[in-house]
């Protein structure tokens, strides 16, 4: 709910901070006095269009600041989280416009697009009366209430489950049969392609040893001439090859042993090192007889390795990649070939799918339209309680069975009413007065509560055009719809402000031909004051005192 509001430099406002509370609050004061400029910075802050002519006169800038506990608005937490602009449980939304440079505006401290904050706002606030956040005026509001009332919460997940599936279904069977169409180019390709790679019995990490055993056999003869000299150098000079000079060391070691027998354990490494070496010369030979030349070898990898490089290019793919590319295009030819078959299993799950849903979205039609003669009929019947006689309500409810799927049925729901008798039934969004508007929102609030899920309701010109009796049930009717909600109301009728829980007086001063609006919370005998004002006009009465308790404590016996 609202439970804070910050105004500067706004129309006529120089500066104005109020807190909110549950329960009804009534917003009363002298005609032109400003009442209507807490709505409009309202409506600013929630996403109306934002123009310098807004900002007061001698101002450079004007700012609205709105706070609201969203502690237990489920569906807006979900969102701001979804946004990435969740901020525990209040919701800070400011607004600020410039005289020069563009309007700027931030949800929870954070810059966001005024579409964004529309968004947000819609699911706040709701004001009813003549101004663009009526949410009843939208369509797919009034389906909302129609299905909360109509308990249809179950049937609509079913009918959203079905209808996710069949979207699901119908894009796999669209790009299928597109596919489907260029199939047979495609198959011969990919025939082709498979066929020429399968040959080729490619294997996995094949190119490193290929290149190595080619580099091998083409450099034959070098390598054995290297090995030659190797095994020159390490044991086949009988005078100057490693070993032999190693045999004179040992032979040396041995003497000095002798002499000294601390010396005698260094003998092993010597040792060792003749046995690594006679290993290495065996080892040596043994490579060496197999590096006589094979051309046919060599012939058969330059052959292979050709083949590979073409294959590579031929692809765009690395050597080492095409044992993966093989995989896939077998994998999409496999599909290719039996495309038929799973053409026919998509189009039959179709039509199952569509099957299914048509019976949902039958059904959800006949129980909104026992739920729309059950709530035309109660708001019809409150319409005359609140001064519009003759008046008749109407929700419409038409199955388009040639209407495409949607994730909310086949339904096009539309609100009707005619004010007042005689008058033909029109949308809700073309009733002539302001008045008439916020009393039917009011009635049809009052038998859909259940059905709105937006914690404040603000009516503007509720009271347009009645008086007496039918003002007092007006204000019953909203003190009874605050139960559930918080209700901001602006009225000029006692009867309603006495009835409220709340009560703040906006009031005009001029001073230094400066002209300001402010707007205070009345306390207990300020109320009655205000209300006996109400009642009684220039002239305050002892009787009119007293007639303005009489109504505040009747109201309280409520």
């Amino acid at each position: 709910m609202l439970t804070h509001i910050l105004v500067r430099n706004f129309a006529i406002v120089e500066a104005l901070e109020l807190e909110f509370h549950d329960g009804l609050t009534v917003l009363t004061g002298e005609t032109g006095a400003g009442k209507s400029i807490l709505l409009d910075a309202l409506g600013l802050a929630l996403g109306d269009r934002a123009d310098s002519g807004l900002i007061r006169h001698g101002a450079e800038r004007a700012e609205v600041a709105v706070s609201f506990d969203i502690s237990h608005q489920a569906g807006v937490l979900g969102w701001l989280k979804e946004h990435e602009l969740d901020s525990g449980d209040e919701c800070i939304i400011r607004r600020t416009v410039n005289r020069k440079g563009p309007s700027r505006a931030y949800i929870n401290g954070q810059s966001s697009t005024v579409q964004t904050l529309r968004e947000l706002g819609e699911q706040l606030v709701d004001l009813h009366g003549q101004h663009e956040h009526q949410s009843l005026l939208k369509r797919a509001s009034q389906r909302q209430i129609l299905d909360s009332y109509a308990g249809n919460v179950e049937l609509l997940d079913q009918l959203r489950g079905i209808h996710d599936a069949w979207q699901h279904t119908q894009a796999d069977f669209d790009q299928l049969a597109n596919a489907h169409q260029e199939r047979a180019a495609r198959l011969d390709l990919l025939r082709f392609q498979v066929d020429e790679m399968e040959q080729l019995e490619l294997r996995e990490d094949e190119m490193a040893g290929l290149e190595t055993d080619h580099k091998r056999l083409a450099n034959a003869s070098e390598l054995a001439s290297g090995c030659t000299r190797l095994l020159t150098l390490i044991a086949d000079d009988d005078e100057i090859s490693i070993q032999s000079l190693l045999n004179q060391a040992r032979h040396e070691l041995q003497q000095l042993a002798d002499t000294d027998a601390s010396l005698g354990d260094k003998l092993p490494m010597l040792e060792e090192a003749d046995i690594q070496l006679q290993e290495l010369a065996s080892d040596l030979r043994h490579y060496q007889d197999q590096l006589a030349p094979d051309p046919a070898r060599l012939t058969a990898l330059e052959e292979r390795l050709s083949l590979l490089h073409q294959l590579s290019r031929k692809h765009n793919t690395p050597v080492e990649e095409l044992p993966a590319l093989l995989a896939r295009m077998q994998a999409e030819l496999a599909e290719l070939e039996n495309s038929d078959i799973r053409l026919e299993e998509l189009e039959q799950r179709l039509a199952e799918q569509q099957k299914e849903y048509r019976q949902l979205a039958t059904r959800l039609h006949e129980r909104r339209q026992r739920a729309a003669a059950e709530l035309s009929t109660s708001i019809t019947a409150a319409m005359q309680e609140l001064g519009m006689e003759g008046g008749h309500f109407d929700i419409q409810v038409n199955f388009d069975e040639d209407a495409p799927f949607s994730r909310h049925g086949l339904d096009r729901i539309e609100f009707l009413v005619s004010a007042n008798a005689g008058q033909p039934a029109a949308t809700l969004g073309r009733v002539a007065s302001g008045g008439e508007l916020s009393r039917i929102s009011l009635a049809i609030q009052v038998n859909a509560v259940e059905g709105m899920p937006i914690p404040t309701l603000i009516f503007d010109e509720v009271d347009v055009g009645i008086g007496g009796r039918v003002a007092e049930i007006v204000g019953r009717k909203l003190r009874g719809l605050a139960a559930q909600r918080q209700v901001i109301c602006v009225t000029h009728l006692p009867q309603v402000a006495a009835l409220g829980h709340n009560h703040m007086q906006v009031s005009k001063q001029t001073a230094d031909q400066i002209t300001v609006t402010q707007i205070h919370a009345l306390s207990a005998d300020q109320r009655v004051d205000e209300i006996a004002r109400m009642l009684g006009g220039l002239e305050i009465t002892e009787q009119t005192v007293s007639h303005a308790r009489e109504l505040i404590e009747r109201a309280d016996a409520v």
